[in-house]
């Protein structure tokens, strides 16, 4: 065997042990939670003794940013591709195509989606590499917006109060200076409120309250690019 095909040979090796060290570790979650996730335990589930694991993963902490990441990464990719497949809609339709692409993958991956946007795991900080994968759905939709404001098809938000100027014109700096502060305003609260909603349904806070769910979802969806100024 040729020294790069044995390289190529563990590489390969390496890929899969990661793998199955992850997936055990997503049974953990949807078992126990994030705050229970235990090295030891993902070890003694597959046959691994601790000192070969910390090999992969040297701590808890780092096996939770890896599936942080995968999370953030997925919903991204399927952001991305319900927006690419409405590209022919208008900024509405590629508006609630991407909110309805979300809530598909909460419903499908409900412990990963609890992971990241439900409560911060005890004695865990996430560090800078997780802030590009978990940027990618805000992406898409500031793009949806970035591109009916170009075409002249926005509506700006009512003006903002003088107290809320200042922290509007510094998130328009950060996110999108392209965009009026009272987009970008309006845009993060919408953001905030279409998470809430997946957040509700998916935690059991519209149990015997919203029952056709996916219709109340596309109503509100609706409402939230209104707000934005999508006509």
């Amino acid at each position: 065997m040729s020294s790069r095909t044995a390289q190529g040979a563990r590489a390969r090796a390496r890929m899969e042990v990661t793998a199955a060290i992850k997936d055990e570790a997503r049974r953990q979650l949807a078992a126990e939670g994030a705050a229970k996730l235990s090295l030891r335990a993902v070890a003694r589930e597959l046959g691994m003794v601790s000192s070969a694991l910390y090999r992969y993963f040297p701590s808890r902490d780092d096996l939770l940013t890896a599936l942080i990441i995968d999370a953030y990464n997925s919903i991204g990719e399927r952001a991305e591709a319900a927006h690419d497949k409405a590209a022919d809609a208008g900024p509405l339709g590629r508006w609630t195509a991407v909110a309805e692409a979300v809530r598909d993958w909460a419903l499908r991956h409900p412990h990963e989606y609890a992971l990241i946007y439900g409560s911060p795991v005890p004695g865990y900080t996430a560090p800078d590499t997780t802030v590009p994968p978990a940027s990618r759905v805000g992406l898409v939709f500031i793009g949806i917006v970035r591109a009916a404001h170009q075409g002249r098809d926005l509506t700006e938000p009512p003006s903002l109060p003088a107290d809320l100027r200042p922290e509007a014109e510094r998130m328009a700096a950060d996110l999108a200076p392209d965009l009026p502060p009272a987009t970008v305003a309006a845009l993060i609260a919408v953001w905030a409120e279409l998470f809430g909603l997946v957040g509700f349904e998916l935690f059991g806070q519209f149990h015997r309250v919203v029952e056709d769910r996916e219709t109340f979802f596309r109503h509100a969806v609706t409402r939230l690019a209104q707000d934005v100024g999508l006509r």
